[in-house]
């Protein structure tokens, strides 16, 4: 493990949390924001994401290619409701609905994770392409997941100012999923 990736992942994570902050708060969810991805200072999901720091990926999915697994995946989706697979129960026929404020929060999430990754090469299309790719392979209830690609099909057209408010996310999320 690197000395320097520590500081890399370090700042990595807190540019991320700002932007999502950031997001949240354009959305009505000051305190989600605030309190986003905190388990990512646990020595578990710490200590690996540094041993697997990228700088322009997600150093899990490293781990994943190299190990079969991630300890720091399987502790931070059990602890952070604003991941789809939270709500994911493989003995269930039907996966319960993502909460509105946690919906809203997996989306300021993957806008920010995909805009902190790509840096100067984002384009408003990279979040749809990401969920394309990775996002929708996710069994989560269907509309949770029709929410999600809605959102990020009006990002794409429409790019982030007109996805990122109160109003839009309370409006989309009733039109999909209902009150």
């Amino acid at each position: 493990m690197k000395l320097s990736n520590i500081f890399k992942h370090l700042s990595l994570v807190l540019r991320h949390k700002w932007r999502v902050f950031i997001n949240c708060s354009k959305c009505g969810l000051v305190w989600r924001g605030a309190v986003h991805d905190l388990s990512k200072f646990t020595p578990t999901e710490f200590f690996e994401s540094v041993k697997y720091y990228q700088g322009n990926r997600s150093p899990i999915g490293v781990c994943r290619r190299e190990t079969g697994y991630s300890k720091a995946w399987l502790h931070h989706k059990g602890r952070n409701k604003h991941h789809i697979e939270y709500w994911t129960d493989p003995e269930c026929q039907v996966q319960p609905l993502m909460p509105y404020k946690y919906a809203v929060e997996c989306v300021c999430d993957k806008l920010a994770a995909t805009r902190t990754y790509a840096g100067k090469n984002y384009s408003p299309d990279l979040p749809l392409m990401h969920w394309n790719k990775y996002g929708c392979k996710v069994q989560g209830n269907p509309k949770t997941m029709q929410f999600m690609e809605e959102i990020f099909i009006d990002v794409e057209r429409h790019e982030e100012k007109h996805v990122l408010s109160k109003k839009y996310m309370k409006k989309k999320y009733q039109e999909v999923c209902g009150k």
